[in-house]
């Protein structure tokens, strides 16, 4: 029966979108995160094909001659992609100096295991060598200046050495430690945030190095702040409880499809 396939590939995506919605409300309380989302896409194959004119047998019609599918039993639906929401997150103050928030569409470019990698979290911290490391170890780097011959563009040449006193962090990112400046965070825009793509632990890769925004950027931090993941806890339940109810449905039907089956094959063996 070629015709469950119609409703086998719904209930495929709503599984998908279950782990989607999962995963969402799994990060709710993830400083930075940004929620997934999933855009469905239903194939019909009469679209493909096309029907401008009437088919109809040049025969003497039967009843069935004027119920023509058209290949809709062939249609089904798909996860056509998954893209991230990267709304703005609401910010939570926390009194740490060390805890920054960002303003606008900008991420912190830090130093992973893998190579560069931006993210939103700003919960960083000093770790033993004196060195500002995000809440993985991984090191923040320092905003590249290209007028300093003395700074290069190399990752290990940008970590940020900081020493013990009062540290104030400006909306611009520039570190000051006992009001004398001793760094400035690394704050990049991009282009298109949807060529970005997720590598876990709150980390994003950036593919393309004409994806970096030159110029003036728009984004601020905010010295003492956390950025909220931007997960709706309600909307998220509400639409894991719509996921969960659809693919209840979808079930069914192919059980009615396995029941017709069962029944057709009992029918012929009598025969």
């Amino acid at each position: 029966m070629k015709e469950l396939w119609v409703p086998l590939s719904g209930a495929i995506s709503q599984q998908k979108l279950l782990d989607t919605v999962s995963n969402n409300i799994a990060n709710i309380n993830t400083a930075g995160f940004k929620k997934d989302d999933l855009v469905f896409k239903e194939y019909l194959t009469a679209l493909d094909k096309g029907h401008d004119e009437i088919d109809l047998p040049n025969k003497e019609w039967a009843p069935e001659d004027f119920y023509k599918s058209y290949g809709a039993e062939n249609s089904f639906v798909k996860v056509d992609g998954t893209y991230t929401n990267f709304s703005q997150g609401e910010l939570r103050p926390t009194g740490n100096p060390l805890d920054i928030a960002i303003k606008g569409n900008g991420m912190f470019e830090v130093l992973a295991p893998n190579g560069v990698r931006f993210s939103r979290d700003g919960a960083f911290s000093v770790n033993r060598d004196g060195i500002l490391v995000n809440k993985d170890g991984f090191p923040v780097l320092s905003k590249f200046e290209s007028s300093n011959s003395q700074i290069s563009n190399n990752p290990i040449d940008r970590l940020i050495h900081l020493d013990s006193g009062k540290i104030v962090i400006n909306d611009g990112g520039d570190i000051f430690v006992n009001d004398m400046k001793a760094s400035s965070l690394s704050i990049v825009e991009f282009e298109d945030q949807n060529a970005l793509m997720k590598e876990g632990q709150g980390l994003f890769i950036n593919r393309s190095a004409d994806n970096v925004k030159k110029g003036e950027m728009n984004s601020s931090v905010r010295q003492g702040f956390i950025e909220n993941s931007n997960v709706n806890a309600l909307e998220e339940m509400t639409n894991m409880i719509k996921a969960h109810r659809n693919f209840e449905s979808i079930q069914k039907v192919i059980k009615a499809y396995d029941n017709m089956s069962s029944r057709s094959y009992s029918e012929l063996t009598k025969f």
